[in-house]
């Protein structure tokens, strides 16, 4: 061991002179303390560098300072000398701020409106394509049974037959599939003949059908206030429609008022008086359980008063074989006429497109009490059976005013043949 390291150590552990001039025995050292030594050896002295700083410190130029190891000593550290930086280093550990959305200028009440980005609007459908998909049900039969019919065979008379009993399920009616199957016969007979030439000419055979019966609804009779009686059986759409033409009208400039005559539902009442207010006409309405009558009577009396343009009448759903409800429904009408002897002027029949055949009688009985004079198919919904449409146009001849396809006001469109026949056909 070097002389240095021995003085050291005799420093450090005490060894003394004694009296006579002995050394004293140094005191043995700690097991920790001989491992720190051993592992030390006689290796080289390092000056070590240490950066001991106040925490307050640590923006400050880095300074090394020198200790000296052989004494553990740390000489005197000179006061921090304040250094200016631009950007001091944090020593908080709080999480980034995140950065808020832009706002709109306050409003007057002080208020902050967040500057959203407006939402993607989906593509608009064409009156068409909704169309089609309300009558996709009875295309989609059509199609497909006219597919597996004419598949590369010769027309024969077994094939004709086949194609009527499709065409009669889906309730095109007999006279209108009859009319198909001799239009095709005509020069095809045992000669190949392709799907689309026969949805062409179902197209074109169901366009001839409609066409006579597809007529706006006129209401320049010169009667103010126009009378419209809303009739039909639950659940069809009557107030739904009456809410749509409303919108209709005061689009045009006209002055509408509504009357909720179906006073046995409270949800018709309130329904009527939520498209009162959103297409700003009138609204006539009492109690639950009013008379029907009785209201239908001040309505016209109010209408009159008011200069009105269009008078729209709900009723009560009710079923046609329902002879004490039909007999209400002729109390309505009665009514009315002691104020005008011509009123109704327009009587119109919703029919739900759902019911198929069921709607062929409720035309027959509603017609023959309430006098209809035109009607107004609803709930072309993709589970409809719109054929019905062509075989009540074939028997009953009735003006075919509206088609609707949803619960919108844009759903409520006026009747095209031609665009009802193609989608039909599964050519539109």
């Amino acid at each position: 061991m070097s002389e240095k390291k021995r003085g050291f150590l005799g420093r450090l552990f005490g060894g003394k002179e004694t009296a006579d001039g002995q050394e004293q025995a140094p005191v043995e050292p700690t097991a920790a303390e001989t491992s720190s030594l051993e592992s030390s050896g006689d290796e080289p002295e390092l000056d070590v560098q240490m950066d001991v700083r106040p925490a307050a410190a640590i923006n400050d130029p880095f300074r090394p300072i020198q200790m000296d190891a052989g004494l553990g000593h740390m000489p005197d550290v000179p006061p921090p000398v304040p250094v200016p930086i631009k950007e001091p280093v944090s020593t908080d550990l709080a999480p980034e701020p995140v950065a808020e959305p832009e706002n709109e200028p306050d409003k007057p009440g002080g208020e902050t409106v967040p500057n959203l980005a407006p939402a993607k609007e989906e593509p608009k459908i064409s009156w068409v394509q909704r169309l089609k998909k309300g009558l996709s049900r009875s295309s989609s039969s059509l199609t497909e049974g006219i597919s597996s019919i004419f598949t590369k065979r010769k027309l024969d008379a077994s094939m004709l037959e086949e194609l009527e009993d499709v065409l009669i399920q889906a309730d095109l009616g007999v006279d209108t599939a009859m009319a198909i199957t001799e239009r095709l016969s005509q020069g095809r007979f045992d000669k190949e003949i392709s799907t689309e030439e026969v949805r062409i000419v179902l197209a074109e055979e169901v366009e001839k059908v409609l066409e006579p019966v597809a007529r706006p609804l006129d209401l320049g009779t010169g009667k103010k206030p126009h009378v419209v009686l809303m009739v039909g059986v639950n659940g069809t759409g009557k107030t739904t429609t009456i809410g749509k033409l409303s919108q209709k009208l005061r689009s045009e400039g006209k002055k509408v008022m509504m009357a909720a005559g179906d006073t046995f539902r409270a949800a018709a009442v309130e329904q009527l008086r939520i498209w009162a207010e959103r297409t700003g006409a009138l609204v006539v309405s009492r109690d639950t359980g009013a008379d029907a009558a009785g209201l239908a009577y001040d309505a016209m009396k109010e209408a009159v008063e008011k200069d009105i343009d269009v008078l729209l009448i709900d009723t009560a759903g009710r079923l046609q074989n329902r002879a004490e409800l039909m007999d209400e429904l002729e109390k309505v009408i009665r009514v009315i006429r002691k104020l005008d002897p011509d009123a109704p002027h327009t009587v119109l029949l919703t029919l739900d497109a759902t019911t198929g055949q069921n709607a062929l009688n409720q035309v027959e009985i509603f017609g023959k009490v309430a006098g209809v004079t035109g009607l107004v198919m609803t709930k072309l919904d993709g589970t409809a059976r719109g054929g019905i449409l062509v075989a009540i146009a074939a028997k009953h001849g009735l003006p075919v005013h509206f088609i609707g396809v949803g619960e919108g006001v844009a759903d409520l469109e006026a009747f095209s043949a031609k665009d009802f026949a193609g989608a039909i056909a599964g050519m539109a």
